[in-house]
């Protein structure tokens, strides 16, 4: 009887690490930022550089909550809330975003664990229930483009007015945040290199590199 017992905890072991390989739950991540008065020339390279030429690239236009929740003695529990506000009937997007492994100075980009999830618009409400706070909001409006599995965004972050997250929008800086990223299942470090041969053909419009976020929230 033990034997049998033990055989579909086994059996569910492997399903899960297996699944482990199959589910992208890993994202690569590189970061730049390009001021307003070059952003066209950035955006002219990238139409010829990446796959969706003839189409263009695909605009966005989404606000975006960011929550956290307290995890003991651990790192804050992150999680990140967006939803299109062009396109008011699509999903909203629950996103789970882990802290960057960016301590081997040998890997050429940022890795983070990351899990996306659609959601209908009352996931808000089931964070705050859930003991989540809200740290900070905005707007995001820019472009997306792709080269093959890579993920390059070209983005302005706007500052919501007090109400409706659409009222006295504010730009944060004169300059646009630049991403190229990956979604991959767990051990495929090999998308990294490709990352770094297609930022440095970028240069020297944008350098793209690994930001360290907490050495950002020391600076004064």
């Amino acid at each position: 009887m033990i034997e049998n017992v033990s055989q579909p905890v086994s059996t569910a072991t492997e399903s899960l690490n297996a699944a482990r390989n199959i589910i992208p739950n890993q994202e690569y991540l590189l970061q730049g930022s390009v001021m307003d008065s070059a952003v066209e020339v950035l955006l002219h390279r990238l139409r010829g550089l990446c796959d969706n030429v003839d189409s263009g690239p695909e605009p966005f236009y989404d606000h975006e909550m960011c929550f956290s929740i307290s995890a003991g003695s651990m790192q804050p529990l992150l999680l990140r809330v967006r939803r299109a506000l062009d396109y008011q009937d699509m999903p909203w997007q629950l996103r789970y975003i882990g802290q960057p492994e960016i301590g081997d100075k040998s890997r050429p980009t940022i890795v983070r664990n990351s899990i996306d999830i659609g959601t209908s618009a009352t996931v808000v409400e089931f964070l705050t229930e859930l003991g989540c706070r809200m740290d900070f909001e905005y707007i995001v409006r820019g472009y997306m483009f792709r080269k093959g599995r890579m993920k390059i965004t070209v983005s302005k972050i706007f500052k919501s007015g007090q109400g409706k997250p659409l009222d006295n929008m504010e730009a944060l800086s004169q300059s646009y945040l630049v991403e190229l990223s990956v979604l991959a299942p767990s051990g495929q470090d090999a998308i990294a290199e490709d990352m770094r041969s297609f930022a440095e053909q970028l240069r020297p419009l944008v350098q793209l590199e690994k930001v360290d976020c907490k050495r950002l929230q020391h600076v004064p």
